[in-house]
């Protein structure tokens, strides 16, 4: 690396920034080193989070390994001999501190990018709590967790209890004897609440659809289908759904079990808050002592706001994981490749795209040189 004198500041030059070491961030940094890209000289990591793990290293504690729903090895090395009853965020976290040790990664943290914009000589500035680097290239792979979604009801203010998000999820044991009601229909929401039941006084289950439960096998068939749903609403411009929304949930014993008891007897959505709990137009009432809002996430990119790549739908139009705005800029782990099998590909896939990008400009180069 070394100084680039820009317009408003001094910047450390790189080829590619990789912003976010999930995942996806993870998985791009190894194939740029696997293509002889050397980390801190041509490439950098940067990632808020204090330790390594990604997301994962916020999860709840009672979110055991075995409860893992399909976490797929990073590239080049596995995840073997993992305790099931541990905390998934121990094992992950762990794996992921192992995996960047062992391929050197020098991922650099705590550390908050803040924004990207054009910067000199066709390179984006990307603006950092550590400085400024000036890139060729610029993967994001920043996911959705520092981003959760809080709907606005009418009342929400004057509700006296508790509100969390899922995000902020403790575990059950705060919940003993208390009436819970859980806003969402999604995985974490289902999880949450079956745990939640155990030991609260009462649960209501609420969501704004009604649930889709999915029986039988889900194979490689169903995968393609499913994402191939959410490419499409990436390729129109508009802000993307999970796959998890498009697949359903899976009809296993314990959600059975969940339904016949009473436990995920659905509810729809309530019309406003009270101070006591909440309400519908047609005059029925639940009083609660906890909201919790298993309400999703939202793509953590509000960084790129500068480089203006969002089309008029409110999302990032990509080719791949390039954005049709910037072909400098790759987003991984967003939309389709949200999944941790599908993130691994991404990052490969960005990697070869900006390898091209890198190449050509060292021709153009070279030709302008030798004119």
């Amino acid at each position: 690396m070394n100084e680039f004198g820009g317009a408003a500041e001094q910047a450390t030059t790189v080829d590619v920034v990789v912003i976010g070491a999930g995942q996806a961030g993870l998985s791009a940094a190894f194939h740029l080193r696997r293509t002889g890209l050397e980390p801190d000289r041509d490439f950098v990591v940067l990632d808020h989070a204090p330790r390594a793990g990604g997301a994962w290293q916020f999860r709840w504690p009672s979110l055991t390994y075995g409860k893992v729903h399909g976490m797929y090895a990073l590239p080049g090395m596995e995840l073997t001999g993992a305790d099931p009853a541990r905390p998934s965020s121990e094992v992950i976290g762990a794996y992921f501190d192992t995996y960047e040790r062992t391929f050197d990664l020098r991922v650099h943290r705590p550390v908050d990018v803040t924004a990207v914009r054009e910067g000199d000589g066709g390179r984006l500035l990307v603006e950092t709590s550590e400085g400024a680097y000036a890139t060729r290239a610029l993967i994001n792979a920043t996911g959705t967790w520092d981003r959760p979604f809080w709907p606005r009801y009418q009342g929400q203010e004057t509700f006296r209890g508790r509100q969390l998000h899922t995000s902020g999820y403790p575990g059950p044991e705060e919940f003993a004897g208390k009436r819970v009601i859980v806003v969402g229909g999604g995985a974490s929401g289902t999880q949450h609440l079956m745990e939640i039941a155990e030991v609260a006084a009462a649960t209501t289950w609420v969501t704004r659809r009604e649930p889709v439960f999915r029986e039988g096998p889900f194979g490689e068939a169903e995968g393609r289908a499913a994402v191939a749903l959410v490419e499409e609403r990436v390729r129109l411009g508009l802000p993307p759904q999970s796959v998890v929304s498009v697949t359903g949930l899976p009809l296993n014993d314990a959600i059975r079990a969940a339904r016949e008891s009473g436990v995920l007897d659905r509810l729809p959505m309530f019309d406003r808050l009270t101070p006591t709990g909440v309400a519908w137009d047609d005059g029925r009432t639940v009083d609660a002592d906890v909201i919790l809002w298993a309400t999703g996430f939202r793509a953590a990119i509000d960084h790129l706001t500068p480089l203006r790549l969002r089309e008029p739908g409110g999302g990032i139009r990509l080719e791949g994981t390039r954005a049709v705005r910037d072909e400098r800029v790759h987003l991984v782990g967003y939309g389709p490749s949200a999944s941790t099998i599908g993130a691994n590909r991404a990052g490969r896939a960005a990697v070869s795209d900006i390898r091209r990008l890198l190449t050509r400009e060292l021709a153009a180069a070279a030709a302008v040189a030798t004119a």
